[in-house]
């Protein structure tokens, strides 16, 4: 690459390191861009045959132990500026974890974005699939992003101009967000963070929080809720390795500290294959399975 880049660029970083399950291979070249014109300025000068991965908070992937080949861009420590533009409309960057956007609305007497909190990820990625918790969903808030494309050009886009749906965007194929425009509604009376810690309270009380996951692993289907199958279905405290099914919340899997990304992919697996035999429906995954297999497990040995 000839041209001087400001961030960090590591070889063979540890992608346990910056995912929630904290579990995975390592990333070929992991970059860290000091700022927005500086990813760009790297996409624009990198190979068009390099395999390029986005990563947040990394709480909703799972990053095979083979790794990844290519670049990681990691966005949370440098892409995560946001500043107010009127009383209730947020510009937000794609690194800002959601939890703090939550917070921010709330210090602003902004109402509608307190289920921000309950996301456990960053806005990048919360925009890629529609993240949503306490029956809310992220592009209700959205009134227009930035993307940026695989050779550097970036693009502004109104939300008319996407098609969403549920943990679903019609996001062009090597496309990420850069940042957003969020607006949320007045509010007239003012309400602090109790609705905050109220929402995190049931939160905490449903899942198991404060432990290696995920999130939810798979996405509700039509009229039911995936929790409520896998549980129906005798799965709760099922274990492969050094991973379980949340005794909590069965649409959890929990990493005790030994798993490694084997073992969790294999139980994913497993309760795909009890679930549809026991009730004919297959669940599919919100989490993103990523990255290459081991050799060992691949064949290529």
């Amino acid at each position: 690459m000839n041209v001087e880049i400001k961030g960090k660029i590591t070889p063979y970083e540890p992608m346990s390191r910056h995912c929630s399950w904290r579990t995975g291979g390592t990333a070929e070249r992991f970059f860290e861009p000091a700022d927005a014109s500086d990813l760009i300025e790297y996409l624009r000068h990198t190979d068009k045959n390099e395999s390029i991965t986005w990563i947040g908070l990394g709480s909703n992937v799972l990053i095979r132990d083979g790794g990844l080949e290519g670049t990681v861009i990691s966005t949370t420590k440098t892409l995560n500026d946001f500043r107010w533009l009127n009383s209730n409309t947020l510009y937000v960057e794609c690194g800002t974890p959601c939890a703090k956007v939550a917070k921010e609305a709330v210090k602003m007497n902004a109402a509608g974005g307190a289920f921000l909190a309950g996301i456990p990820g960053s806005i990048g990625g919360a925009l890629a699939m529609n993240a949503g918790a306490f029956g809310a969903e992220i592009w209700m808030l959205v009134d227009s992003v930035q993307l940026v494309a695989r050779d550097g050009a970036t693009s502004e886009r109104l939300k008319s101009s996407f098609e969403t749906s549920y943990r679903s965007v019609d996001l062009p194929t090597d496309h990420w967000f850069i940042s957003a425009v969020l607006r949320f509604e007045q509010n007239t009376e003012k309400f602090g963070d109790s609705e905050i810690r109220e929402l995190l309270t049931r939160r905490n009380a449903a899942q198991p929080t404060g432990k290696a996951s995920c999130g939810s692993v798979f996405k509700n289907p039509p009229g039911d809720y995936a929790g409520r199958l896998i549980e129906d279905a005798g799965l709760k405290g099922r274990r492969r390795g050094g991973c379980c099914v949340s005794d909590k919340h069965a649409n959890f899997i929990v990493n005790d500290g030994r798993a490694t990304a084997a073992d969790i992919e294999s139980l994913i697996l497993e309760v795909q294959k009890t679930v549809s035999e026991k009730f004919d429906i297959k669940l599919e995954p919100e989490v993103r399975i990523i990255g290459q297999m081991p050799i060992s497990a691949s064949g290529r040995d």
